[in-house]
């Protein structure tokens, strides 16, 4: 074995190797041949308490190295195993994570360890396909290591009686306080219920929330506690905290008015143009919109900008995820479907346009880089009004450095506006982005930071680039600032045409019909808009504007 010294600061000195109870020689291969040679401290924590047949209730900062703490002993476990070699469809591990996306890079991280064990096979159980499909890949190939969602996992061991699982030697729930949190209780209980009692469990989390604790307490007997916090040092003290962001990463804010938001982007972006990036966008219309419009602004041109969201079919984003994977620079531009257990290597910059609805969620997205005592940089774009978030993530434990607007950024609204002018699609998109942003921001869990009626609707439209201000409940009704705003004129919006005729053929949805305005609505806006600059003038009275505008109704 290599002597040389450990200089990753993420590592511990203890080489897998070291490790008591010893791991196997084939397992200490397939670890070399991957390049792990020194455990994390989490790995150093809990490898030899699975090992030795303890559950854990393990509690660790993203990028800690959670999926080989628990791949190597569930590996290891299943080789000792009295069981051992199983019969094809004799289960003898289950590992639960929240998304299929995290699902599939657990079934991919095992399978140079689940390779060292012959006759064991390991199956992908995700939603995006039929049910059948996987039904009759495990009757035909059989299942000893089942990998995959609650919904999909509950319905296989509904469904399939010929899956045996008294033997079963351990259930892994990854990412727990997530799987919560996203309402997966009742199959995560209907799992559990299936499988004997007699097992080893682990349970992974980066937060032990008070449902994670009651999880715990039903699903584990006597659970070791691993609670690893990494060390970051604050640039104003000096003094280590404990935190859990990775030490290696570097926090910032930019405060900028709504208006200047996406061009700050944009000059962000440019600067970081052989950089590899995450942007966060709060909702999924928000990451089509952008995806579309800055993939049309000249200085983009060069950069891979490659969009990524739940609403998008399950081989899409399989394949924007490996499509950005194997990019050595570009831009993901995601929603929190991309914010935990991903291991995208080599991310150099996070940058969250939106902040999350999800205070949590912050260190999520944030510790998609520095992983593994790596350098990393993420940023948060603030508006004015939203400044005291610094405040509540400082007394949180994260210090944020304050980052000045670029003066250097050129504005990029009149590039947007002619976009829209253009092609329906911009123009379409823009609205629907606008609408469920303004419809998510009013359901923020920091409501009392993120205050929605303090939203400055006409310099966030104009941000958005939109032609006109749509129409909707929750601007009339609360009369939201529209200052700022500048609406296009001269054009008849409901002749824009699409620029995919493809496109133009296609009929829109009910629920697209919703969040789209038709020329009736862009006509009542225009009007609506006439009449607050009467009002402004002192032409028309208060109580008259609200009755000509519908305002009193509400």
């Amino acid at each position: 074995m290599d002597s040389s010294p450990n200089t990753n600061k993420a590592l511990t000195e203890t080489r897998f190797s070291d490790l008591e109870p010893s791991l196997s020689g084939d397992i200490i291969e397939a670890l070399n041949r991957s390049g792990f040679e020194f455990c994390t401290p989490v790995q150093a924590a809990t490898i030899p308490l699975l090992c030795s047949y303890k559950d854990v209730a393990v509690d660790a900062a993203t990028g800690s190295g959670k999926t080989l703490a628990f791949l190597v002993p569930l590996v290891e476990l299943l080789r000792r195993s009295t069981s051992y070699p199983p019969k094809s469809h004799e289960v003898m591990a289950v590992i639960i994570s929240p998304t299929r996306e995290l699902s599939t890079q657990i079934y991919n991280v095992a399978q140079p360890f689940v390779s060292t064990l012959p006759n064991v096979n390991s199956v992908l159980l995700v939603g995006g396909r039929e049910v059948k499909a996987d039904v009759k890949i495990i009757e035909e190939e059989g299942g000893n290591i089942l990998i995959g969602t609650p919904g999909r996992l509950a319905d296989i061991m509904e469904r399939m009686e010929i899956l045996d699982f008294r033997n079963l030697e351990i259930l892994i729930l990854d990412e727990a306080d997530r799987l919560l949190e996203m309402g997966f209780q009742k199959q995560v209980n209907s799992i559990i219920s299936r499988l004997p009692k007699q097992r080893r469990t682990g349970l992974f989390s980066a937060t032990q929330t008070e449902g994670v604790q009651e999880l715990a307490k039903a699903g584990l007997r006597n659970p070791m506690r691993v609670e690893v916090q990494a060390e970051s040092k604050s640039e104003s003290s000096q003094k280590l905290t404990n935190s859990k962001t990775p030490s290696g990463l570097y926090l910032e804010y930019l405060e900028c008015e709504a208006d200047e938001k996406s061009s700050q982007l944009v000059d962000l972006l440019i600067k970081n143009k052989n950089k590899k990036l995450i942007v966060y966008f709060m909702t999924c219309a928000s990451v089509d919109y952008w995806g579309l419009v800055l993939s049309k602004i000249p200085e983009l041109k060069s950069i891979s900008l490659i969009p990524i969201h739940g609403d998008m079919k399950q081989n899409a984003r399989d394949k924007a995820l490996s499509s950005f994977t194997e990019a050595s620079s570009g831009a993901l531009l995601c929603t929190d479907v991309a914010a935990r257990g991903l291991d995208i290597p080599g991310i150099d910059y996070v940058v969250q346009y939106d902040p999350p609805q999800d205070p949590s969620m912050f260190i999520h997205r944030v510790g998609r880089t520095a992983r593994l005592g790596r350098q990393g940089r993420a940023i948060v774009f603030l508006l004015p009004k939203e400044e005291a978030y610094v405040e509540f993530m400082r007394i949180k434990g994260e210090t944020l450095q304050e980052r000045k607007c670029s003066e250097e950024a050129s504005d990029v609204i009149p590039i947007i506006r002619s976009l829209a002018m253009k092609d329906r699609a911009v123009l379409e998109k823009g609205l629907k982005a606008f609408v469920s942003f303004v419809r998510a921001y009013k359901e923020h869990h920091c409501s009392f930071i993120f205050r929605w009626k303090d939203l400055e609707i006409g310099k966030l439209a104009m941000g958005y680039g939109l032609l006109y201000l749509p129409s909707m409940s929750e601007v009339k009704q609360h009369r939201l600032s529209s200052e700022g705003f500048t609406p296009v004129e001269g054009i008849k919006f409901e002749e824009i045409k699409f620029n995919d005729p493809n496109k133009a053929s296609r009929k829109l949805t009910g629920k697209q019909r919703q969040t789209i305005q038709t020329a009736e609505d862009e006509e009542e806006m225009a009007r609506d808009y006439r009449l607050l600059k009467k009002l402004k003038k002192g032409s028309i009275k208060e109580d008259e504007f609200s009755k000509l505008t519908g305002a009193d109704d509400f």
